[in-house]
């Protein structure tokens, strides 16, 4: 093998028995960085928005395969992987539902079990719709980002796995790379971790909840008041030399901070002690409402989710609010992508394959595609078709009818749409059949018999559509 295929160079990643340090925040680190997207995802009314957004968009797109070929294998290939997906322990909703917390913590790891699709048995790893003895997805289940223990890696900077450490028992598993699936927002020194889209936005969370907490404990000190506690003449509870005048000032500083206005308040102090609430005078320097609505401000511009926050500022017009959205869909959009290109890549090639000969001889993999996860504006649909058809950029066929249908939510195109009369007259009439040659007198009698058919059919055509208007308006 010549120098020039030998690869010399590494990575570079910052990497130290199977865990990361590229994160420079070290509560953002592995599982602890784990525990603060989850409070983040969890607890944060902005960021809970956001999220909900992202899910709700992506449930409505549609997901689809798409033979890698013309041949009848291809498309025999690609109907197979869609059955795949529609023949799970786990409906496919619900599995696109877990992949999406990559979106949270950065990556998302799935574990591929398969299973021998036998039909209806109690068995599950031989359960399923169909019974064509092949070999299926039975499930793809998530392995929680909370369990990860380490990474495994080769002496090439290659991962070959992940160990993880979950509950009940806390016992060490590694899963092979191979049997997984390992989707991530971005591959930044190939680091499987990739990275949180609610990273960026740690900083005003950060700050946003603990102004939020002040901001609580400073009203409830308003609206009670605050708690004052007076001792008689001659104790010093500030004298640390004396072991009782110690233990009265804990005592004595356990109940102010304890005291709260509900159904149990009250003090009892010995004769001599006074206890008063004193109030505020005037008026906080700072709105905290302002400060709070800034950080969920920046939150939700760190994943161009902006757009929530119009309506509650009473200002944008719904241009802006639009412009805003379709860039929020584009950036999902590519999300999407990213989930299709694990699937093209790992998932449906070692589907194929473990299939041996059924699918031999197929032009290439099928494919994973989605929808969009906008609905299309039908009448700038609708002029742009008009328009191109117009100028013959585009022929109106099948397919394209198709595609409208589909836009538009119309039922699927049906053969018994029309009558028959109707198929009948217009058949004659578009697509004539070639007849042999006749003679003078027989062209007379074949055209004056042609004419006597179209009249006849015309007649039952307009009784059919008398009867129609006859039933539609009784």
């Amino acid at each position: 093998m010549s120098k020039g295929s030998e690869e010399l160079g590494r990575v570079g990643q910052r990497r130290y028995g199977g865990i990361f340090y590229e994160e420079f925040l070290p509560e953002l680190r592995g599982r602890k960085g784990a525990e603060v997207f989850t409070e983040m995802s969890n607890n944060d009314e902005t960021v809970g928005a956001i999220l909900f957004a992202v899910e709700m968009l992506v449930r409505q797109a549609s997901w689809n395969v798409e033979p890698g070929g013309s041949t009848a294998k291809d498309r025999e290939a690609a109907e197979f992987v869609q059955s795949c997906m529609e023949d799970m322990d786990m409906t496919w909703t619900d599995t696109i539902s877990e992949i999406l917390s990559f979106l949270t913590y950065g990556w998302s790891l799935h574990e591929i079990v398969y299973k021998r699709r036998m039909g209806r048995t109690k068995d599950k790893r031989t359960n399923s719709k169909f019974s064509d003895g092949l070999i299926g997805w039975a499930k793809l289940p998530i392995r929680s980002q909370e369990t990860l223990y380490q990474w495994e890696y080769d002496d090439q900077d290659n991962l070959t796995g992940m160990t993880q450490m979950p509950p009940p028992d806390f016992g060490l598993i590694t899963i092979p790379i191979e049997k997984c699936l390992l989707f991530r927002t971005r591959s930044r020194k190939d680091n499987p971790e990739g990275r949180s889209i609610l990273r960026t936005a740690y900083h005003s969370w950060y700050f946003k909840r603990r102004i939020q907490e002040i901001e609580g404990i400073g009203i409830e000190r308003d609206l009670a008041g605050l708690p004052v506690i007076t001792t008689p003449e001659g104790i010093n509870p500030w004298d640390t030399d004396d072991p009782d005048m110690v233990k009265l000032r804990t005592g004595l500083e356990g109940m102010v901070k304890n005291v709260r206005r509900d159904e149990s308040e009250g003090v009892v102090l010995p004769f001599g002690y006074s206890f008063e609430l004193m109030s505020t005078g005037g008026s906080r320097q700072f709105d905290t409402n302002a400060i709070i609505e800034r950080y969920d401000t920046k939150i939700s511009q760190t994943v161009l989710a902006d757009f929530i926050q119009l309506g509650h500022e009473k200002v944008g017009s719904f241009a802006l609010s639009s412009d805003k959205t379709s860039l929020f869909a584009m950036a999902i959009g590519a999300y999407l992508d990213i989930i299709c290109e694990e699937f093209n890549a790992h998932g449906i090639p070692g589907l194929i394959d473990i299939n041996g000969e059924k699918f031999s001889g197929i032009t290439d993999y099928p494919k994973m595609t989605h929808g969009d996860i906008q609905d299309v504006d039908l009448k700038e649909l609708s002029t742009y078709i008009k328009d191109m058809v117009g100028v013959g950029v585009l022929i109106p066929d099948e397919a394209l009818e198709e595609f409208v249908r589909q836009t538009g939510g119309l039922p699927k195109r049906t053969t018994d749409t029309v009558p028959a009369e109707a198929r009948l007259l217009d058949g004659r009439r578009l697509n004539p059949e070639p007849e042999p040659p006749k003679t003078a007198a027989g062209q007379s009698d074949a055209l004056e018999d042609d004419e006597a058919a179209i009249e006849a059919a015309k007649k039952r055509l307009g009784r059919v559509t008398n009867a129609g208007k006859d039933s539609t308006s009784r």
